[in-house]
């Protein structure tokens, strides 16, 4: 069943699920989204007060995913509009021609086809390629580093999700966006050590924040560039 509570000005919705274990557990998934699972015999009342008391660090924990969460606004693909390369401004320029191309010439990403509708396609899989390239590049000497705690991801593959920049699975496999090419390289080398970092710790506790800053220092400051810069 879906409730909410309101705390101060906020109202934090949560899924409440009932099962036969022995105390109230509370989630906040990277959708943002907080579920609470409860022992049958708690009162609404009692998950509600458990809630409100926790709810500093469920609104910490939704701010801290909302990062992860690409808002790129959609792009029409025509010459003279702007699209992000790792972290710079270029201009679309659509040249008409039957050998289909893509390549960065100046200040322009040049898209050479002979029918318009495919510009979006053809960037899209440009973007895609330079991810695979790019991506291996930066992370290479990060997995090298992260050799000291004797973890490693069992594979790197590329998926474009809509509401995060990377995740890793329980498995060791790092999945990364490859939207995040369109960030500087200290954002993607961000991303990356956050995923690296959960091969040693899965949640966001205390524990993986000490790794997190531990391997990157300044790691605060490409997470906030990588929200204005994508928003």
């Amino acid at each position: 069943m879906t409730e909410a509570i309101q705390f101060g000005s906020k109202q934090i919705d949560f899924r409440l699920e009932y099962s036969n274990r022995k105390s109230l557990g509370i989630t906040v998934t990277p959708e943002m989204k907080v579920l609470v699972k409860a022992p049958a015999d708690t009162s609404i009342e009692k998950v509600k007060e458990k809630i409100r008391k926790k709810a500093p660090w469920i609104i910490k924990q939704q701010s801290f995913f909302l990062s992860f969460q690409p808002k790129t606004p959609a792009r029409k693909f025509i010459s003279g509009e702007t699209h992000l390369y790792l972290g710079r401004q270029y201009r679309l320029k659509l040249i008409p021609g039957k050998i289909e191309a893509v390549k960065l010439k100046g200040k322009f990403i040049e898209v050479t086809t002979d029918e318009k509708a495919k510009a979006r396609q053809l960037v899209s899989d440009w973007y895609l390629q330079n991810a695979k390239l790019k991506f291996y590049a930066i992370g290479r000497p990060l997995i090298e580093k992260f050799r000291k705690y004797k973890v490693e991801p069992t594979s790197i593959v590329f998926r474009n999700m809509p509401t995060r920049w990377g995740s890793c699975t329980p498995k060791g496999k790092i999945i990364l966006n490859p939207e995040l090419i369109k960030a500087p390289k200290g954002c993607i080398e961000y991303v990356i050590i956050h995923e690296l970092c959960h091969l040693i710790h899965h949640d966001h506790t205390q524990k993986f924040i000490d790794l997190q800053t531990k391997e990157m220092r300044d790691w605060e400051k490409w997470k906030t560039k990588l929200e204005k810069l994508l928003a």
